[in-house]
């Protein structure tokens, strides 16, 4: 599959915003470049093909040292390639360097600093691993996610949970919940959080 054009990319900002889960897996899974096989979704959710892993001081050879731009990220990614994108973080919609994998499949979104290395990273597929075996597509119940490691959502990510990966501060966990109208103020109620949807995985340098 060839690597697709900004209109493209840009899907993962509506479905993420919107929190349309089904949507954005659906997409997801109908673009993989290894449907059917030995990477193929599993009940058409998640993965086991791993691309990248994400851990707590680096996502694949990205780390707090490596320089935001297209040489020095395609350097620590072997066998990727990057193209600029607009996409949408909680606050705001900016600019950012995505990651494709050789066969075209955007696999990472990443996000500079004010010093000029790599501010965070965003896992958007499910061909990668968090650094607990989180794998987008796992629900918030599969995952383990406490409810008292997450906050509510605001702004473009109004009415999805941002929780911590357990045991690891440098890596955030953005669920949503199909079809949730809210209250937005606050998480939603157990029963509902438990099927919400992993979406992204955030790793963002420590200090």
């Amino acid at each position: 599959m060839k690597k697709k054009n900004r209109a493209d990319v840009l899907v993962f900002k509506h479905f993420t915003h919107l929190g349309l889960a089904g949507l954005g897996l659906a997409l997801l899974a109908a673009c993989s470049p290894t449907a059917g096989g030995p990477g193929a979704l599993q009940g058409a959710r998640t993965s086991n093909l791993t691309l990248v892993q994400i851990s707590e001081d680096r996502v694949g050879g990205i780390t707090a040292e490596t320089t935001y731009g297209r040489k020095a990220i395609e350097a620590a990614l072997p066998g990727f390639t990057t193209e600029g994108i607009q996409t949408a973080v909680e606050e705001r919609t900016e600019w950012a360097l995505a990651a494709f994998n050789s066969d075209g499949f955007q696999v990472l979104q990443v996000f500079k600093g004010t010093n000029g290395k790599v501010r965070t990273v965003h896992g958007v597929t499910h061909h990668l691993e968090g650094p607990n075996a989180e794998r987008i597509g796992m629900t918030f119940a599969e995952v383990g996610t406490r409810r008292g490691d997450c906050r509510a959502g605001r702004s473009l990510w109004r009415g999805m949970a941002i929780c911590k990966s357990k045991g690891h501060d440098t890596v955030s966990l953005v669920y949503a919940i199909p079809q949730y109208d809210g209250p937005f103020d606050r998480l939603a109620p157990a029963g509902e959080l438990k099927g919400a949807m992993l979406q992204r995985i955030i790793w963002t340098p420590g200090n």
